[in-house]
């Protein structure tokens, strides 16, 4: 199911276009778990790289996840319209809404898009029952929604995870090594031949090894996959099936 959230309240003037998908079991019966995932356009394609729906037919079809829904959200953009009446899209608002570590992304999700899923879907309230996943600045957004709010969210996917100084995502490992631990469980992956010094003097490689370094420091439920992979879903997707099981392990089927 396709659906446009037309202007965000959160973000005013953009339009965000977002993916549901409903497991084959669900019966309406009962409240089901939930994986939100960010750019979703890139997952929720049955012929590129993660092919998420497929993977989650597969892995709930073996009794390997829990029954759940799945959120795909792509940025919001602003459009403007051209000479000849058509629209264009002039601005894209991804880096302001993933890379920014505020609440701000995480009300929109849980303000204005799970209102909307709720209409389709029994999702349960259980924060335990719901995970976030993203890669590159959308994995860093997956952090940060459970990060700020870890009452809405509690399991956190992370691929190629912008941990450096695009608009301060560089702290967060003194930031979680300072801070009362938090009830996430948390996977990172990265590639060794990841982006080295476009921000500041941190790599992404060096950003992830921080990050990791940090969440076991504070005794994190987490686990760290560092491939020889550049900035590229090419690891991360062979790996998905893996991390999902990883990620939902011990939640009751």
């Amino acid at each position: 199911m396709e659906f446009t959230l037309a202007n965000s309240k959160t973000f005013p003037g953009f339009e965000h276009h977002w993916w549901l998908y409903v497991p084959a079991q669900y019966q309406g019966k009962r409240r089901i778990s939930l994986m939100v995932f960010q750019d979703g356009q890139n997952y929720v394609s049955s012929s590129g790289e993660w092919r998420v729906p497929i993977v989650l037919d597969n892995l709930i079809a073996k009794k390997e996840l829990p029954l759940m829904a799945a959120v795909f959200i792509n940025p919001g953009v602003r459009h403007s319209m051209a000479s000849d009446g058509s629209s264009v899209q002039v601005e894209s608002n991804r880096s302001l809404e993933y890379d920014t570590l505020s609440p701000a992304y995480a009300t929109f999700l849980v303000d204005e898009i799970l209102p909307e899923v709720r209409k389709h879907v029994r999702i349960t309230d259980d924060p335990s029952g719901r995970g976030i996943a993203g890669r590159s600045s959308g994995g860093i957004c997956a952090f940060t929604v459970a990060w700020q709010r870890p009452d809405q969210f509690r399991r956190v996917l992370t691929f190629n995870g912008s941990f450096v100084d695009i608009r301060g995502g560089h702290v967060y490992p003194d930031l979680v090594r300072q801070s009362e631990r938090k009830l996430l469980r948390v996977f990172l992956q990265d590639g060794i031949r990841d982006v080295v010094g476009e921000y500041a003097s941190l790599s992404w490689p060096e950003g992830n090894k921080a990050m990791a370094a940090a969440l076991s420091q504070k005794g994190y439920e987490h686990q760290f996959v560092l491939g020889e992979g550049t900035h590229s879903a090419k690891h991360g997707a062979s790996i998905f099936p893996d991390a999902m099981r990883w990620l939902w392990r011990g939640h009751p089927r």
